[in-house]
C-alpha cells in the first residue's frame, strides 16, 4: 500500500474504486453463475463476505478522494468505473451478449462526467 501513497490522489482514488468495483460486481452478480442452485440466503451470505472486501477499498477511496473531489464527483467516478467493470464481467464471466445499450449508457455517462466536473 505504500507505493499507492506516492501516486497522485486522483489515481489512488481511481485504483481503489476499481478494486472496490471488482469485488462489488462479484458480490452482487457472481452468485448468478456460481451459486445458481444454492438457496438465496446462502448466496446472500457469500455475497456479504465478498462485499466486506469491497468496503475495504471503497471507504479509503472515498476518504482519499474527498480531499480533492466533491461527493458528486466521487459518485460519478464510481458509476463510470462500475459500468467499466460490469460490462466485461457480464460479457466474459456471465456470458451475456454485448449490447449497444452499454455503449449508449457509456455515452450518457460521458455527459454526466462533463456536467459534474465542469465547475469547481
Amino acid at each position: 500500500m505504500t507505493s499507492l501513497i506516492n501516486l497522485p490522489i486522483s489515481l489512488q482514488t481511481i485504483l481503489l474504486l476499481l478494486a472496490s468495483n471488482v469485488f462489488m460486481t462479484f458480490a452482487w452478480y457472481g452468485h448468478l453463475r456460481n451459486m445458481a442452485t444454492a438457496p438465496w440466503y446462502a448466496a446472500a451470505l457469500v455475497s456479504w463476505g465478498i462485499a466486506l472486501f469491497e468496503y475495504m477499498f471503497q471507504v479509503p477511496a472515498n476518504r482519499i478522494g474527498y480531499t480533492q473531489f466533491s461527493v458528486a464527483q466521487l459518485k460519478i467516478m464510481q458509476e463510470v468505473i462500475t459500468l467499466s467493470v460490469f460490462v466485461p464481467f457480464a460479457c466474459f464471466y456471465l456470458k451475456e451478449p454485448f449490447k449497444l445499450d452499454y455503449l449508449w449508457a457509456a455515452l450518457c455517462m460521458v455527459g454526466a462526467v462533463y456536467f459534474i466536473f465542469r465547475s469547481p
